[in-house]
């Protein structure tokens, strides 16, 4: 009998070893403060309400900024935006798949292939000459491929992807 309680004891004593050499867990995502700017669903593995990814402007802006200066179809003249990477958000919500779904206020969707965010640095753009988007300036979230860097995105095609008063995020 004693002999199994001293054999319990080291068992016991290796697994909580094991625990603590062991490295930590991804941390869950942070629960957001403020309003809900963005929810991220679908395929994702960092969640932080329900099955969803939410984010508020604090949360995505911690996610670190990226300048964009570009002109694009919708507005005169070169502008700076400034938001996170689209891939930096992805990979936040430990985001898998091959297309996103992004959908405006408006219910106005668009795929993207998420080959887009690897291989431009598309931004999720907050800011607009260093003025936060709001709902009527195409805000709060506008998708922004840095066109006038890479001329083969102006094209139909990837201004269809360009989605302004972003909402949400539907990883396929």
């Amino acid at each position: 009998m004693r002999g199994s309680l001293v054999s319990k004891s080291k068992v016991l004593i290796a697994a909580v070893g094991l625990a603590l050499l062991s490295p930590p867990l991804a941390s869950a995502l942070e629960v957001p403060e403020g309003p809900v700017i963005l929810v991220v669903s679908g395929k994702v593995g960092q969640t932080n309400v329900g099955d969803e990814a939410h984010f508020d402007k604090a949360m995505l802006a911690s996610l670190g900024q990226h300048e964009t200066i570009t002109r694009t179809p919708w507005h005169d003249g070169v502008i700076g935006f400034s938001g996170p990477l689209v891939r930096t958000i992805l990979e936040a919500a430990d985001a898998e798949g091959e297309n996103i779904r992004v959908v405006a206020l408006n219910e106005y969707a668009a795929t993207v292939p998420v080959s887009d965010f690897e291989d431009y640095d598309v931004i999720l753009a907050m800011q607009a000459n260093g003025q936060a988007l709001r709902v009527r300036d195409q805000g709060p979230l506008f998708v922004i491929y840095p066109f006038d860097q890479h001329p083969e995105l102006l094209n139909e095609e990837i201004f269809s992807r360009s989605v302004w008063q972003v909402a949400r995020i539907d990883v396929k």
